[in-house]
């Protein structure tokens, strides 16, 4: 296990849960030890180079999130839920078994601390307590199979 791993272990802050309702903490690109994510809500000083996709991802740039008007998709968003993150919620129902909109209800309903306390509850690895990678069938800590 690499130190990088050791230091994203079961933490979830708040500014990991992306306008969409996704965690980036079980993302691939935030988890991966080369040309990491920092989240879609991190600015970074290189971000015209890192990340490419959170870039240009047509969510995060949205007019009412990138303006600050709201910070979930689900704020008062009167396109809520939108072609572009109903494509989304789709894809991820389909390929992971999870979906943004349902995330997105939750954290309107019940917050944001609810929400999270919920993903780690979920997303644990039930060999080594580490928070799993939604887009891998496999635990990337200890290599238990979850899906």
């Amino acid at each position: 296990m690499t130190s990088k791993r050791q230091k994203k272990t079961t933490t979830i802050p708040t500014n990991l849960i992306a306008p969409c309702g996704m965690n980036c903490r079980l993302c691939l690109g935030y988890i991966r030890e080369k040309n990491t994510c920092p989240g879609c809500r991190m600015i970074d000083k290189q971000e015209s180079k890192k990340s490419e996709y959170r870039n240009r991802c047509r969510i995060r740039n949205c007019e009412q999130i990138a303006n600050g008007k709201i910070k979930y998709c689900s704020d008062s968003c009167r396109r809520f839920p939108c072609a572009r993150l109903k494509q989304l919620d789709k894809r991820y129902r389909r390929k992971y078994g999870m979906s943004m909109i349902d995330n997105l209800k939750m954290i309107k309903e019940l917050g944001i601390r609810h929400f999270i306390q919920n993903e780690k509850e979920q997303w644990l690895c039930p060999e080594c307590g580490e928070i799993i990678c939604v887009h891998r069938p496999v635990c990337l800590s200890c290599g238990y199979k979850w899906h």
